[in-house]
């Protein structure tokens, strides 16, 4: 199978930078994506072959998410179980197929001076819950944009960002707390030393520079590690301030 996950930041503003180009040469088994800013009746695209199912915040031109499937799910979900704690902003799509879970995510940013920290890591905890709830019936698949550079590596200056959105510690160890939780990084899986970025700031011409982040995942569950065959970040691809991200997998 092949799954592509993409933060397209506006899936209006996308589709005229060659979205459905870029959709149908990728002829992705399931195509993941995050930060659609998008109600149902303002996404008019549609693929044949597909299955859409759509996640939209409340409110209107922010975060949200969507999936095109050509394997029609079993079941569908949408946000957390207990959803008491969480505004209503689209962050989560749950699939389940014959012999897994997909779930597509749009983890909380932090903001500026990490005001929204404390809900991050609160959204986070609730997050590894229903991850291991699924696990324990079906192998998992989550992928997004994590909104996290993980290592060093991850990022092209981690000493200055230390304290920033995307690369404190706190939401390190949130990340952390995930993997040793019986997940892998499929990418850092396959290329422990591989340095590619998935973001890059507008407001510094960062991607001219190769300045990036790499904060766009595909991870699995332990038990299907072994299944992985390739990670790939689409570097090459333009549109939004992040690129795509596959992953390849026997499922």
């Amino acid at each position: 199978m092949r799954l592509i996950s993409w933060n397209v930041n506006g899936l209006r503003a996308v589709i005229n930078k060659g979205f459905e180009q870029i959709f149908k040469d990728f002829n992705a088994d399931i195509f993941c994506l995050q930060e659609t800013k998008c109600q149902p009746e303002q996404i008019n695209i549609e693929f044949d072959g597909y299955y859409r199912y759509i996640n939209s915040a409340e409110r209107k031109g922010y975060s949200s998410t969507a999936v095109f499937t050509k394997q029609k799910p079993i079941s569908v979900s949408y946000d957390f179980d207990d959803m008491s704690s969480h505004p209503k902003e689209g962050r989560v799509i749950t699939l389940e197929f014959d012999k897994f879970y997909l779930v597509n995510a749009y983890v909380p940013n932090s903001k500026e001076k990490l005001l929204r920290l404390d809900y991050r890591l609160m959204w986070e905890k609730d997050l590894l819950k229903h991850l291991n709830k699924l696990k324990e019936i079906k192998p998992v698949v989550y992928c997004g944009d994590l909104n996290v550079a993980y290592a060093d590596i991850d990022l092209k200056n981690p000493q200055s960002n230390h304290h920033n959105a995307g690369f404190s510690d706190e939401e390190r160890n949130a990340f952390g707390n995930i993997l040793n939780s019986g997940y892998v990084d499929t990418y850092r899986y396959l290329y422990p030393d591989k340095i590619e970025y998935s973001w890059w700031s507008y407001k510094t011409k960062a991607r001219e520079r190769n300045a990036g982040w790499r904060i766009d995942y595909f991870v699995v569950s332990d038990n299907i590690k072994n299944k992985i065959e390739d990670a790939v970040i689409h570097t090459e691809i333009y549109g939004s301030d992040h690129c795509p991200v596959e992953l390849d997998i026997d499922l």
